[in-house]
C-alpha cells in the first residue's frame, strides 16, 4: 500500500524532470575547429590590411580598401601601385614566410620528436646562408642570391638525406627519435657557419651590411613570389592528410607500425616538406629566427595537441606574427627599417622562457 501510494510521487518528479529544458551538446570537434581557424583566417586578413594602412606615411583605411579592390577589378593608380610595389606585395611575402617556417616547425618537432625542434635545427637553413652570401660576394643580381639559397638548402637536405637515410626509412629508436638525423644535421650546420663565417671575414666593405642584414633575416625589398606559395600550399596538403599519422607518431613509433602507417615513407615526407617549407623561407627573407620556435609551441599550448588543428592554426597564426612583426620593423624607428629578425629575437626569447616557466609549472 506505501508502494503504491509513492506510485504518484515517482511520476510527478519524471514530470518535473521533464519539463526542465534540456541543456544544448557541447559543440564537436569539428565545429570548434572550424570556428577557430575562421577567426584566425580573420587574424591573418586583418594582419595584412594593418600592414598596408601603416607605415612611415599613414594611408586612410578607406582608400585603401579602394585600392585593393581596384586591384581585384584590374584598375590601377597611384595608391594601387604603391600598395603592390611597397606594403601589399611585401605583407605577402612576410605572411608566406612566417606561415613556412612555423608549418616547418611543427613538422620538424614531430619528426624528431622534439619540443626544441626547429627549422634550422638541421642546417638547411645553414645551406641557404652559404648560397646566398657566395652569391651577395661575387656581386650577384637580386634574383640569383635567391636561387643560390634555395640551391644550397636543397644540396644540404640532399646530404642530409644520404647520410641520415637509416633514421629516415624508419629504422630508428624504438621510441620514434630520430638521433642520427639530429646529430648530422647539427654537424652540417656547423660547418656551415664555418663557411659563412669565413664569407663575412674576406667581404668588402660596401658589401657586408648586406650580408649581416641577410643573415638576421629582412623583408625589405621583397616582392610577391609564386614559388613560396606553391611549396606552401603542397606542404600543406601533404600536412592535412598526414595529421592522424602524425597523432598517431607522437605517441609512438611501434602503435604506428601496429596501426598499417608506412613510418619509413611517413618520415621521409615530413623531412622532405619541412626541408623546402624552410628552403623557400630562408631564400624569400633570410634566416628569421624563433618563428618556427615560439608560434608552434604557443598555438599547442592554446589548442591542444591535435595536429588535425594546429597545423593549420600554426601556420596562419606564423603568417600573421611575422607579418604584424614586419610591420613593427619598419615603422618603430621610421624612416629607417630594422631587420624583422632583430624584432622576431626581441619578442621570442621572453615569450619562450614564459612558455618554460608555464611547462615547468604544469
Amino acid at each position: 500500500m506505501r508502494n503504491f501510494l509513492k506510485v504518484p510521487n515517482i511520476l510527478s518528479s519524471i514530470q518535473k524532470s521533464a519539463d526542465k529544458p534540456v541543456a544544448k551538446p557541447a559543440l564537436s570537434g569539428r565545429a570548434r575547429a572550424w570556428k577557430v581557424l575562421a577567426v584566425l583566417i580573420a587574424l591573418a586578413l586583418s594582419s595584412i590590411l594593418l600592414a598596408c594602412v601603416i607605415g612611415s606615411v599613414a594611408l586612410p583605411f578607406s582608400d585603401v580598401v579602394n585600392a585593393i579592390s581596384g586591384l581585384m577589378q584590374g584598375t590601377t593608380s597611384s595608391m594601387a601601385t604603391t600598395l603592390v610595389e611597397l606594403r601589399f606585395g611585401r605583407a605577402l611575402s612576410a605572411f608566406v614566410t612566417g606561415a613556412s617556417l612555423t608549418l616547418a616547425g611543427v613538422m620538424m618537432q614531430a619528426l624528431l620528436r622534439n619540443p626544441l625542434a626547429e627549422p634550422y635545427v638541421l642546417g638547411v637553413s645553414g645551406g641557404a646562408a652559404v648560397g646566398a652570401l657566395g652569391a651577395l660576394l661575387l656581386f650577384s643580381a637580386a634574383w640569383m642570391v635567391d636561387v643560390a639559397a634555395f640551391c644550397g638548402a636543397i644540396v644540404i637536405a640532399m646530404l642530409l638525406y644520404v647520410l641520415a637515410r637509416r633514421d629516415l626509412r624508419g629504422a630508428s629508436n624504438p621510441d620514434g627519435s630520430a638521433p642520427l638525423l639530429l646529430l648530422t644535421g647539427v654537424i652540417l650546420a656547423s660547418g656551415c657557419s664555418a663557411l659563412v663565417a669565413l664569407m663575412l671575414s674576406i667581404a668588402p666593405e660596401n658589401r657586408l651590411r648586406g650580408m649581416v642584414f641577410w643573415m638576421i633575416g629582412d623583408l625589405s625589398g621583397t616582392q610577391f613570389r609564386w614559388l613560396p606559395w606553391i611549396v606552401l600550399a603542397g606542404a600543406m596538403l601533404f600536412a592535412t592528410r598526414a595529421a592522424r599519422a602524425i597523432n598517431v607518431m607522437a605517441l609512438h613509433a611501434d602503435a604506428a607500425s601496429t596501426l598499417g602507417i608506412n613510418v619509413g615513407l611517413f618520415r621521409r615526407g615530413l623531412f622532405l616538406c619541412s626541408a623546402l617549407l624552410t628552403a623557400s623561407a630562408v631564400s624569400n627573407a633570410g634566416s628569421i629566427g624563433f618563428v618556427g620556435l615560439i608560434v608552434p609551441h604557443a598555438c599547442r599550448f592554446m589548442l591542444g595537441p591535435d595536429h588535425r588543428l594546429l597545423l593549420p592554426a600554426s601556420a596562419l597564426v606564423g603568417g600573421a606574427f611575422l607579418v604584424l612583426a614586419d610591420t613593427l620593423a619598419r615603422t618603430i624607428i621610421a624612416p629607417q627599417q630594422l631587420p624583422v629578425g632583430v624584432i622576431t629575437a626581441i619578442i621570442g626569447v621572453p615569450v619562450f622562457l614564459l612558455q618554460l616557466h608555464q611547462l615547468r609549472k604544469r
